[in-house]
């Protein structure tokens, strides 16, 4: 909990608003601690089925609602250089609505909950990650 409410102006406030707001979200700045890339949910689940495969542990991963956004943890500045299509980006200047490491709320969950080791998803892992599960929907094999 404690890296994660890091990326806050103010971490005990973030922490207050996690414990005792009617919600249990926080929104938190992106671009200092982390970025986030979204994507749509039909490519960020078989998305996160690669990267699952192929790393002992991917970064966190937020969902929405639903799972109709994915959005994956990526080191800080990496939402100004992405150019990949239909991936939105959230990095300096951006604000992201945060449930507490341990529970869904405020109608987000966390796939993967950040573990406290500030681990993110390498960005060119990720890209292949994306590749690989969108040309296994592209072949009609994904869910």
């Amino acid at each position: 909990m404690d890296w994660l409410a890091s990326a806050a102006p103010e971490p005990e406030a973030c922490r207050w608003e996690w414990e005792r707001h009617p919600l249990g979200v926080a929104l938190l700045p992106a671009g200092r601690v982390w970025d986030v890339l979204v994507v749509r949910g039909e490519l960020g689940r078989p998305t996160l089925e690669v990267l699952t495969r192929v790393l002992d542990r991917p970064g966190p991963v937020l969902a929405d609602r639903g799972d109709a956004r994915i959005g994956f943890f990526v080191p800080p500045g990496t939402a100004g250089r992405w150019v990949g299509t239909g991936v939105r980006g959230a990095g300096r200047g951006s604000w992201i609505v945060v449930p507490p490491p341990d529970r869904a709320a405020g109608g987000v969950r966390w796939l993967v909950p950040p573990d406290g080791s500030g681990v993110l998803t390498d960005p060119a892992v990720l890209e292949l990650a994306m590749h690989e599960a969108a040309a296994t929907l592209a072949d009609g094999k994904g869910g």
